[in-house]
């Protein structure tokens, strides 16, 4: 029940000073966000490839009004570009953007956003490495399709993000699952109506299966997105069944949740990538983390209450 509220919260201004303000949320953002300043992330970058483990790095910034934001943005990702290049990082790591971070909710949102991400993944591939479009909410989603395909044209190494709690998402997994195409497949995090999604966690599961197998039958690269050990387990049956090889697919998860499950994966060959986020702009993100683990918001709740 409190999963909707919270997702709302992460909307609210009012909600954000209380939260930002109270001395408990500091380390506890501190799990879940790398930092907020590059070098910040480039130390978790370096920390986390120590131990064999991939990354992609999300500079936070998705809730803007102005387009002077959006260049912020885009130039944030040019300087993560710049720095993964310098310091060879590249090979290792790579990027995830939301495009509502470069302007794609304001007037003419989708020609915006796709001319500010351009740069972007040109900066990318100068650094070998590329870049992963994230997906939220379900009305963004024929936008950010639309800017995939776009970018994939010069850039077929672009990745997409599916969802498996909205209904479409079996059709768009049979579109993507291409070669060439790099698929990750997650639940969903954000609030959305009945007439689009599963409401019900045992439907967005099985729906999860369903389009698991849909990218592990293709031809593309799929991305298992996910800390549920069952879908770990069925992921790792499917790409058995399937034949696919420890390169021929990977496993993602968060920064900071289920480090040592990401130890035990790595250990077995698997190809393990951490979503490392970091910036200033980390309200967002952290609400909806613990809209996802009900253990995480009793933790803070109780902390909060202890130091209130």
């Amino acid at each position: 029940m409190l999963g909707p509220v919270l997702l709302a919260a992460a909307r609210s201004d009012s909600i954000r000073r209380i939260v930002s303000a109270a001395p408990v949320t500091r380390p506890m953002v501190d799990r879940f966000v790398a930092g907020e300043r590059l070098d910040d992330s480039m130390t978790a970058v370096r920390d986390l490839n120590a131990r064999g483990l991939e990354v992609t790095l999300d500079h936070l910034g998705e809730d803007i009004t102005e387009r002077t934001e959006a260049l912020r943005n885009r130039d944030a990702y040019l300087d993560l570009a710049a720095a993964l290049a310098g310091a060879g990082l590249g090979v290792r790591a790579e990027m995830s953007v939301k495009l509502s971070a470069f302007g794609q909710a304001l007037a003419g949102g989708h020609d915006l956003a796709l001319a500010n991400v351009i740069p972007v993944v040109e900066a990318a591939a100068e650094a070998g490495t590329t870049v992963t479009l994230d997906m939220e909410d379900h009305t963004t989603a024929d936008s950010t399709l639309a800017i995939l395909a776009e970018l994939r044209k010069r850039f077929p190494q672009t990745g997409a993000v599916v969802q498996s709690y909205l209904f479409r998402t079996e059709d768009d997994c049979r579109a993507l699952a291409v070669e060439g195409s790099r698929v990750r497949l997650v639940k969903g995090a954000y609030k959305e109506p009945a007439d689009v999604a599963f409401q019900d966690k045992r439907e967005v599961d099985k729906s999860y299966v369903r389009c698991l197998k849909i990218l592990m039958a293709g031809d593309g690269y799929p991305m298992v997105g996910s800390h549920d050990p069952r879908m770990v387990a069925i992921a790792q049956e499917l790409a058995r069944r399937y034949g696919r090889k420890a390169d021929e697919f990977e496993f993602q998860m968060l920064y900071g949740i289920r480090a040592a499950e990401q130890a035990r994966l790595v250990a077995e060959g698997h190809r393990m990538r951490v979503y490392i986020p970091y910036g200033t702009d980390w309200y967002g993100y952290f609400m909806r983390r613990l809209a996802e683990r009900p253990a995480n918001l009793a933790f803070f709740l109780r902390a909060l209450a202890t130091r209130g």
